[in-house]
């Protein structure tokens, strides 16, 4: 009996790879086995960075709330201890932007807490 191969399936499993190599350079984008290492590789840096970019951004935001926090006379710990002190409830996103955008309002949360 000759082997039976399934020819739609195979040729759609590699369609879907080489969409996902579209705009890759050189044999990455048009040759299988090529492009599927480098799908493979893009979507582990993909995964990892998800992660990595909520660290990046909270760093930036420390950065930040640590930089406004200076100029008012403290530090970035001694700010966020007083804010869990008073029950203050403010996420490093917000304080971040209170610090670049709004100093008058950031002036008024670091005097709350001194």
């Amino acid at each position: 009996m000759p082997r039976s191969v399934n020819h739609v399936a195979s040729r759609r499993r590699r369609k879907k790879i080489l969409k996902l190599a579209k705009g890759y350079f050189g044999a990455r984008k048009n040759v299988y086995t090529v492009a599927k290492n480098a799908v493979e590789k893009a979507l582990g840096y993909a995964y990892r960075d998800r992660k990595n970019k909520k660290r990046a951004f909270r760093s930036l935001w420390i950065a930040r709330i640590n930089a406004g926090a200076r100029i008012h006379g403290t530090t970035y710990s001694r700010l966020i201890h007083g804010l869990s002190k008073e029950g203050i409830a403010m996420n490093r996103k917000v304080l971040a932007d209170l610090a670049m955008n709004h100093p008058a309002t950031f002036k008024a949360v670091v005097d709350s807490v001194k």
